[in-house]
């Protein structure tokens, strides 16, 4: 009975089990001494060419090749392709020394010199089958090996590959489309043991949930007591909900998914001239001649027109659509294409307001336009006797980079107000990487190779091959460093799209050469937040127990979340009142031994003050550290937030802070 009660048990990098519980045996254990934390398992969300030369990392950059290939990367995802492209081993020299893991990837699952691991924990075997081919489109993102003539259908057609092509890869498949708690702590636990470099985990649930019911924050916790940074996406949501950022706690870097100088659009060209933009990744085209228009009651026998116009399943008649292109005013793919795609020519929709700066893929041709377009196609609908149109393939186009993605969660932060998440940016917008997809029976289309993908699960992976690229460079770094380096070197994002951006692009968009000479870095300590959990009461006893403190709390003042060495600063503030924040800052010099840097403040409002104490920090030697004090003051009327930031500056190297201060009845 005991046996089918224990699912797993953790004891490689930290002591826990999951089990089958009734509630009663569940209240029983958490009565228990010795045991810390009994809560239930929850159910994970998985969070998908030019990216790399866009922000700045392309295979020109000066590389360390030899520290790059002894760098390994934990992949938490839903498994890899093991015969990808991106994962070839050739020209890579032996397995690092210090790698501990197996290759335990079950049946058909060969690993090489490039794949050095993999271990499963859902199915069997760690290959990825998932739909979308999620985890090999990640880890080809974040490290995967260059390839020539990639491509979708034709469509962006480039050099692709990872940020660090030379690192290796570890795969921890814990996931389908959905994750369970018990699996993930079970690959966080044998990616530490297995003496992993960085852990990046394009999961995380729906919604945030309580630090320590939070599974990704458990393990990332542990792995970062073994110097190994976890990089998580933000989470996705729609139209940047506030407060949506499911990424919350310190010690893991929190990415957010913008878009690059890159758009992918198709066109319909109607009889009378008039072209149509659409944001649909289409490999296809009608014809180079026009085909008729139908509507409503032209497509069906049997329905009425309302059930119609909206090309309700069943509604369509194949004899009545074929050769046609269907206008739906509908704004949901669904099972549409299967039912008319071996008929109909194409199909037009209306534009969901969800998402859309994403570029659908559909594998017929296929058109989603704006509200004000469709509604132009309907008034040329009645005005013509025979309305009839072209629907174009896609095409690349310049556009707007560094733009926070329509889906890409914000804060503020419901669990840590103290703590602005996201971190940084990176794209997550329409990537192509190696993701092959099966074959359409329906549509007798073949699949792909490479796909485009979109979401925070996209940007995670970006993320985690800069990391490495530091790191190569900076080995001796902590891991505090390396992401504090990444978080004040970061670009300012572009904000004219969405008045809440400022809660949803962290310190800014990604540089990863800036990165390598940052000048100063903000170091973070284990200790500190242990301190730090002494200021979230009955959350925090508990976290201080599981994590592995027994140490008491200090007597008297404990160190509030806000002040925490972090490169960011961030605090809610009561509307109507006068207000006073102090944030205290240690940053240490990795610059160069004798430097001053001066403090630079930029506000946008006149009506709060920010100090600095000192304002100018005097270096003598490396890995100085100096401590200064920031007060934020003023008058708070009826603003939603206020952003400024804190600059450091000596003549080379500017280090950026960013301040944000927002009103508190938002959380």
């Amino acid at each position: 009975m005991a046996e089918k009660t224990l699912m797993r048990s953790y004891t490689r990098s930290f002591n826990g089990f999951a089990a089958n519980l009734t509630p009663y045996e569940a209240s029983k254990l958490k009565n228990m001494k010795g045991v810390v934390l009994v809560f239930e398992s929850h159910k994970l969300k998985l969070q998908t060419t030019r990216s790399w030369d866009y922000i700045g990392l392309s295979l020109d950059v000066s590389r360390n090749l030899t520290m790059e290939s002894d760098i390994i990367i934990g992949h938490i995802d839903t498994g890899v392709r093991p015969n990808s492209d991106s994962l070839s081993d050739h020209g890579l020299g032996n397995v690092p020394k210090k790698w501990k893991g197996v290759c335990n990837g079950g049946k058909n699952f060969t690993c090489n010199k490039k794949l050095i691991g993999a271990r499963y924990y859902i199915g069997d075997s760690a290959i990825d089958d998932s739909v979308d081919s999620h985890g090999t489109h990640t880890v080809s993102t974040a490290v995967g090996r260059v390839v020539k003539n990639a491509n979708f259908f034709g469509i962006g057609n480039g050099t692709a590959r990872g940020g660090v092509p030379s690192a290796r890869i570890a795969t921890y498949k814990a996931c389908d489309m959905e994750c369970d708690d018990k699996d993930i702590l079970a690959a966080f636990d044998d990616a530490i043991a297995d003496n992993v470099d960085i852990i990046t985990v394009s999961i995380g649930p729906e919604i945030p949930v309580n630090i320590s019911e939070d599974i990704v924050a458990i393990g990332s916790f542990h792995a970062m007591k073994k110097d190994i940074l976890t990089v998580q996406g933000a989470g996705n949501t729609r139209n940047n909900l506030l407060k949506s950022v499911v990424s919350t706690v310190p010690w893991i870097f929190s990415v957010g998914a913008s878009s690059i100088d890159r758009n992918i659009i198709n066109k319909v060209v109607l009889k009378n001239g008039r072209t149509l933009i659409s944001n649909t990744v289409n490999p296809f085209t009608t014809s180079k001649h026009n085909k008729k228009l139908v509507y409503g009651r032209e497509i069906t026998n049997h329905c009425n027109e309302s059930s119609a116009m909206r090309c309700m399943n069943s509604c369509i008649d194949p004899s009545l659509v074929k050769g046609k292109i269907i206008v739906c005013n509908v704004d949901e793919f669904g099972l549409l294409a299967l039912e008319t795609g071996l008929n109909a020519s194409g199909l037009i929709m209306r534009m969901s307001n969800q998402s859309k700066d994403v570029s659908k893929i559909v594998l017929l041709p296929t058109a989603y336009l704006s509200n004000h377009d469709f509604h132009y196609i309907e008034s040329y609908l009645k005005s013509k006797s025979f309305p009839s149109a072209r629907i174009l393939k896609s095409k690349t186009i310049r556009n707007d980079g560094h733009v926070l993605g329509s889906f890409s969660s914000i804060g503020p932060n419901t669990k840590l107000p103290e703590i602005l998440k996201p971190d940084i940016t990176a794209p997550g917008l329409n990537i192509l990487a190696e993701s092959p997809s099966e074959k359409n029976a329906f549509l007798d289309i073949p699949g792909a190779k490479y796909n485009f993908r979109s979401g925070t699960s996209m940007a995670c992976p970006h993320v985690t091959g800069v990391v490495a690229y530091v790191k190569s460079k900076h080995p001796d770094w902590s891991i505090s460093a390396i992401k504090s380096s990444l978080m004040t070197t970061a670009r300012t994002m572009n904000t004219k799209y969405n008045k809440n951006v400022v809660f949803g692009h962290g310190a800014g968009f990604i540089d990863p050469i800036k990165a390598t000479h940052p000048g100063l870095v903000y170091e973070t300590f284990l200790d500190e937040y242990m301190n730090m959990f002494c200021n979230l009461g009955l959350e925090g006893v508990k976290l201080r127990e599981m994590l592995g403190t027994k140490e008491k709390c200090p007597k008297g003042i404990k160190m509030s979340t806000k002040d925490l060495n972090y490169p960011t600063m961030t605090a809610p503030v009561h509307t109507n009142s006068s207000f006073k924040i102090q944030f205290s800052r240690v940053v240490t010099n990795v610059g160069h031994a004798n430097s001053i840097y001066h403090a630079r403040v930029s506000t946008g409002d006149n009506t709060i003050y920010v100090d600095v104490e000192p304002n100018i920090l005097s270096f003598v030697s490396l890995k100085e550290r100096k401590k200064f004090v920031v007060t934020v003051s003023g008058h708070w009327l009826n603003q939603d937030h206020v952003s400024c930031s804190l600059d450091w500056f000596d003549g080379i190297h500017t280090v950026k802070s960013p301040i944000l201060l927002y009103r508190s009845s938002i959380i």
